[in-house]
């Protein structure tokens, strides 16, 4: 432990406080007051302040933007759209620049309320001056069959939107800032639904592909990957089909679990309809084995498993797939995830941390980590009937919190939980943000797009760990949007006990048509513990990218200068006594010294 941890161990011990460690607690007042209600659906930073603000959905058809304060609560509902005109249910949200003018616009996908149809239309309105023009809409003219995946499809940083529509069984693109509509690819495949495509780097070029949940011809489940040849999406020819012995998979979601500074695959799946036997399986892209990373879903006497999907929801009833939220909790590089379990054996549901640790048995040598789950989590265990959980960085300060919906509170609308995360180690961070780079210094209204919540950008590190070995991490942003994929704007990743400067830190953006050399910049010595905000303009000169770089110390360096300052005080506190009781004595030995004297005049 080094110097920082050994102060604050010393503190805590001097202030009788509770030593660090993994507990949660609850900030659910301090941060919405008595406005802790409704479904979180996305995060963005809507007015460009440098602060992330979320989007709450209330009664399925009002959309609240709750912006981030400085004084408590810190998120205050200051934006409303009203979809009740309507007669839809919103059934998610997207923020994105979709009009290329570095303004947050917002993307609805809606259902009709009366259930007639499934098909889902899109409504976006366009953001101006910080604020949301609720009269300057637009209404797309097809509808879709599942959520579309936002992506930046044609590699000019403008959101482009990626679906099936009714007009087609094959994938339809529709372009950014003119809204004209494509072809996206020539697949012979249907896509399954609900699907979990992704738009993130496949093969460590850090030019984002495609990943697409497709149906064969015999109707099973597959992975397809698009890799991006040349600005062009070309098709591997090899899929990846489901794990033979898993009936029901779950929302695919891509991480860098092993440190090695690539993207692997992670599913939950199910064994059964019930979710009676649960299992995470990994996948190295490229290749065909799937390693069991967490199969023990059992506490004590208690079997637990994930919540499986009702295809059919109704409009008061929130359902999700099965969904892996990830995020690194505990800052060691390695990152870990949020799920939803359900007591099989009774009706109890609850959000539980799955911590990436070092593999401990022979089903996942090869993967080299697997996740273990804390049973026990302090205010964690305490929400009941949760529906989702997810990370989010609550006090913008590196360290990943946590926030939770549950059901069965106010009504109709679910209850929003916000849980600190207490943990503190010598552990650092860098927190990466890429924004569109439409524009630099001569930005519309003077105003840097820093809440254009742009997809596709791929980050990776190295750098020398404590103990001198390199060290690698890596993360892709944005990479999916439908089903409360709730990605964060932005990455962490952590650094684990090293407080060296990152060595290298690289940038990569997609990239358009006929352009054969990837879109990437290098940056060194990189302060941990900082906040990078990537500017790549112009976007086909990366050498002249530009990065502005905001220091965040951590909670450590606070305690470790109260520490300091608690130990100064206790020091002069003792000279002081010390040096009161030399003063006591003399003035005793001056008074025995003046009595002396008048006897011996005698």
């Amino acid at each position: 432990m080094g110097v920082c941890g050994v102060s604050v161990l010393v503190l805590c011990c001097l202030l009788g406080l509770p030593r660090p460690g993994r507990a949660l607690h609850n900030v659910t007042a301090q941060l919405f007051g008595s406005e802790a209600r409704g479904v979180l659906a996305a995060f963005g930073d809507f007015n460009s302040d440098k602060q992330t603000d979320l989007f709450v959905l209330r009664d399925g058809n009002e959309l609240f933007i709750f912006l981030a304060d400085q004084k408590e609560p810190y998120f205050k509902p200051k934006v409303k759209l009203s979809m009740k005109s309507y007669e839809v249910v919103i059934t998610s949200v997207v923020p994105g620049d979709y009009d290329g003018d570095s303004q947050m616009d917002v993307l609805l996908t809606t259902r009709p309320q009366n259930r007639g149809t499934d098909e889902l239309s899109v409504f976006i309105f366009w953001g101006h001056n910080q604020t949301l023009d609720l009269n300057h809409k637009t209404i797309l003219n097809k509808t879709f069959h599942d959520e579309p995946l936002i992506m930046d499809f044609n590699g000019d940083l403008v959101p482009d939107v990626f679906g099936v529509t009714n007009e087609t069984d094959k994938p339809q693109i529709l372009i950014g800032r003119n809204l004209s509509w494509h072809t996206a690819l020539d697949t012979g495949n249907k896509m399954y639904i609900p699907h979990s495509h992704a738009f993130i780097d496949l093969n460590s070029d850090f030019t984002a592909d495609l990943f697409l949940t497709t149906l064969s011809d015999s109707n099973k489940i597959q992975f397809e990957m698009w890799l991006n040849k040349d600005g062009n999406f070309s098709e591997v020819t090899k899929t990846k089909k489901k794990p033979e012995d898993m009936m029901i998979i779950g929302q695919s979601v891509f991480a860098d679990f092993d440190g090695d500074g690539q993207s692997e695959l992670l599913l939950p799946a199910c064994a059964d309809e019930t979710c009676q036997k649960s299992a995470i399986y990994l996948s190295k892209l490229g290749l065909d084995q799937w390693i069991p990373v967490l199969q023990n879903f059992q506490n004590k006497d208690t079997l637990w498993g994930f919540v499986p999907y009702k295809n059919d929801p109704s409009a008061s009833e929130l359902s999700i797939p099965i969904t892996l939220h990830i995020g690194d909790y505990n800052m060691d590089g390695y990152p870990d995830a949020l799920a939803i379990l359900r007591n099989t054996s009774g009706s109890n549901q609850q959000a539980f941390l799955l911590e990436n640790v070092p593999c401990d048995n022979a089903s996942c040598k090869t993967a080299r980590r697997m996740f273990k789950i804390f049973w026990e989590l302090s205010d964690l265990n305490q929400i009941k009937d949760a529906v989702i959980a997810t990370f989010f960085d609550i006090y913008e300060d590196g360290i990943l919190d946590i926030i939770v919906l549950s059901k069965g509170h106010f009504g109709k609308d679910f209850a929003i939980h916000a849980l600190k995360n207490n943990f503190e180690a010598d552990a650092y961070f860098v927190k990466v943000i890429v924004l569109s780079g439409l524009c630099s210094n001569e930005c519309p209204r003077k105003i840097t797009p820093f809440g254009v919540n742009q997809p596709g950008p791929y980050i990776k590190y190295t750098t020398v760990d404590a103990n001198g070995y390199l060290k690698n991490g890596s993360a892709g942003q944005l990479s999916q949007s439908a089903h409360f994929a709730l990605q964060l704007p932005y990455s962490v990743l952590g650094l684990g006990r090293s407080a060296n400067f990152l060595d290298h830190l690289y940038v990569g953006i997609p990239r358009p048509l006929g352009e054969k050399s990837a879109r990437k910049q290098e940056w060194t010595a990189i302060i941990p513990n900082s906040q990078l905000i990537v500017i790549p303009y112009p976007h086909h000169a990366p050498q002249s990218w530009s990065a502005k770089l905001y220091l965040t110390p951590s909670n450590i360096v606070l305690l470790t200068a109260i520490a300091l300052i608690g130990v100064c005080v206790f020091i002069l506190a003792i000279i002081g006594i010390l040096h009161w009781q030399e003063k006591k004595a003399d003035d005793r030995e001056k008074r025995q010294e003046a009595h002396r004297f008048h006897f011996d005049a005698m």
